[in-house]
C-alpha cells in the first residue's frame, strides 16, 4: 500500500518538476571574450557593431554567452542554430539551467 502512494506521488509530482526546469531571459547574444562589453578591435578600426564583434569573436574561438542586466550567462549547446542567427542582438531565450549553463531550446528576436 506505501508503493503505490509513493508511486502516485511521483507521478504528480514529476510533471512539476520537469515544467519548473525550462526558464525564460530576455537580454543580448555575445561571446565569452568581450561579455557584456565590446571593446576596439584588435585591428584598431574601433569599436566594431555588437553582431560584427561576437561574430568574429567566435570564429575566433570565443563561445555565445547571454548577457542579461549585466551579468554573463554561459551557453552550453553552442551548436544551436539560433545562436549564430541572432549574435549581437537582443532576444528572449529560453532553456534550462543545468549547473552554470543555459541549454537553449527556443531563441526569439526582442
Amino acid at each position: 500500500m506505501n508503493i503505490g502512494l509513493i508511486l502516485a506521488a511521483l507521478l504528480l509530482v514529476a510533471p512539476a518538476l520537469s515544467w519548473a526546469a525550462e526558464q525564460t531571459w530576455t537580454g543580448k547574444i555575445s561571446d565569452s571574450a568581450c561579455g557584456a562589453k565590446h571593446e576596439e578591435a584588435a585591428e584598431n578600426e574601433g569599436v566594431m557593431p555588437d553582431r560584427e564583434c561576437t561574430q568574429a569573436c567566435v570564429r575566433g574561438g570565443s563561445k555565445y554567452v547571454l548577457v542579461v542586466d549585466g551579468k554573463v550567462l554561459q551557453i552550453g549547446n553552442q551548436d544551436n542554430k539560433d545562436l549564430a542567427t541572432h549574435a549581437g542582438h537582443a532576444v528572449k531565450m529560453t532553456g534550462e539551467l543545468k549547473g552554470s549553463a543555459i541549454t537553449v531550446s527556443k531563441v526569439e528576436m526582442q
